[in-house]
């Protein structure tokens, strides 16, 4: 109960406030002139919180710049001068111009939005996967290890070589389709290899 009046105190003194700041007869804040009356040197920790940091003292080498309500004078003569060199422009010349600038600015507003459609079109091409992992694992393993291959021989292939040409008959069995390919001019006492896969020595059974 006693928030709940307190809200009620708050809120009744709101929509006081609202109703004197909205009558005709109250003055325009913005029309109304802002008087220090207290200027110091030292430090004002309120002043520190308000202004976030930005405003340590409130002295009267700062007050002149804060509440200041018209421009530097350099500002005021470099705003007169603009609006001289303004009013000497035709309003022909003036069209004109603007139609060039607006021109420019459209060009450059077409440029950069064609450089950001492409520089995420090329970011989509470069993440875009040109390449199945799992068939690339697959292939690997099977030329490595022999995953997957199949130990079957085709029909009317030989496990053994003849004594007469020792080293010049080695055949490798490979996959069910493959053809049979000799090893010929491999050294009797060299083991031949075929795709980094040993073979076996003449005589004995060959495997993949």
């Amino acid at each position: 109960p006693s928030v709940l009046d307190s809200f009620a105190l708050l809120s009744g003194q709101l929509n006081t406030l609202n109703k004197v700041l909205k009558h005709e007869k109250t003055p325009l804040l913005r029309n109304q002139v802002i008087i220090p009356l207290v200027l110091s040197p030292d430090r004002d920790e309120e002043i520190m919180r308000q202004t976030e940091g930005r405003v340590p003292v409130f002295s009267h080498e700062v007050v002149p710049d804060h509440l200041r309500t018209k421009p530097d004078p350099e500002v005021e003569e470099q705003e007169k001068q603009l609006i001289t060199d303004a009013a000497r422009i035709s309003p022909d010349a003036a069209q004109k111009q603007i139609q060039s600038l607006n021109k420019m600015c459209s060009n450059l507003l077409e440029k950069i939005s064609k450089e950001e459609r492409e520089s995420e079109s090329g970011g989509l091409r470069q993440n875009k996967q040109t390449f199945n992992p799992a068939d690339t694992n697959a292939l690997v393993a099977a030329v490595a290890f022999g995953k997957g291959l199949s130990n079957r021989r085709p029909p009317g292939s030989g496990t053994s070589v003849q004594s007469g040409q020792p080293g010049a008959g080695a055949i490798i069995a490979g996959a069910s389709g493959m053809q049979q390919v000799p090893m010929t001019g491999a050294p009797a006492q060299q083991q031949p290899m075929l795709a980094g896969v040993q073979m076996a020595p003449a005589g004995q059974p060959g495997k993949v």
